[in-house]
């Protein structure tokens, strides 16, 4: 499956390209964005579409209204879950948990633009993103035990001790409190803070879409793959994919600019 960038049209949130920039913006600003079944299923086929959509050279998601998301929502998701079978709630999670699959699947790097409330499976899309930017007032809250569920939530348990380290996201993931914006910076959840953080997150993303894009899906890929290999293999699989990238024309061009003073035009070949 592939999608139009140019014509995609979803129901459950809205979405603008240009200039190789994809936006995805969750818009329940009355209820401070919450997802439900099908905005879940929606953006799970989205960004598993984007794996065939070449067009898109970078995707940026936030939330409108000044919060980011509030997670699932109450009355459409966490009511209808009380009185499933069994089998009906593991389609649920096996859903939800496929949409963090097809984010890390996708080759294009995800910005995530948080400000204001990021909750529950809203913190699980900004954990799953490539890169985090947020206002000095957002909150990020794991709150899963809150409401009666574990913390081991759509790949928290494995993803989230990888970006802040164990021991302090036992502690989120534990006591569901809010990690303040000042913490996620500290703790390498966030790599900036910013007062325009929708404004910033769009300029990094022309900065990625004006890179080497194949270097950038190569960096991603490797990124997830050498998680749980030996240094040695890391070692060795970095070798495969750096010499794949060396047989880019971006590559080339690239050598070409600085042998002539210029600065590169990358074309994504």
């Amino acid at each position: 499956m592939s999608l139009d960038p140019e014509i995609l049209d979803p129901t459950h949130f809205r979405w603008a390209f240009d200039k190789g920039v994809a936006t995805i913006t969750l818009d329940r600003p009355e209820k401070k964005n919450p997802l439900t079944f099908e905005s879940y299923a929606e953006l799970r086929d989205v960004f598993r579409a984007l794996e065939t959509t070449p067009e898109v050279r970078v995707v940026v998601i936030g939330g409108a209204g000044g919060n980011f998301c509030s997670g699932g929502d109450v009355h459409e998701i966490i009511g209808p879950l009380t009185k499933m079978d069994a089998q009906g709630l593991r389609e649920f999670t096996t859903m939800t948990g496929d949409l963090v699959k097809a984010m890390r699947a996708c080759p294009q790097p995800i910005v995530a633009a948080v400000e204001g409330v990021c909750a529950g499976a809203g913190a699980i899309i900004a954990m799953a993103s490539d890169l985090r930017l947020a206002s000095r007032d957002a909150k990020t809250a794991f709150l899963f035990t809150r409401v009666g569920l574990s913390g081991a939530d759509m790949g928290a348990c494995a993803v989230l001790p990888r970006i802040i380290g164990h021991g302090r996201a036992a502690e989120l993931l534990f006591t569901g409190r809010a990690m303040t914006a000042e913490e996620g910076l500290a703790w390498g959840f966030f790599s900036q803070l910013v007062d325009d953080v929708n404004a910033e997150a769009q300029a990094l993303a022309r900065t990625l879409a004006g890179g080497p894009v194949q270097a950038h899906y190569m960096t991603k890929r490797q990124l997830d793959a050498e998680w749980n290999v030996s240094i040695e293999t890391a070692i060795d699989m970095e070798a495969e994919a750096q010499a794949e990238c060396m047989a880019t024309r971006d590559f080339t061009r690239a050598y070409e600019a600085f042998a002539n003073k210029r600065k590169p035009e990358f074309q994504g070949d």
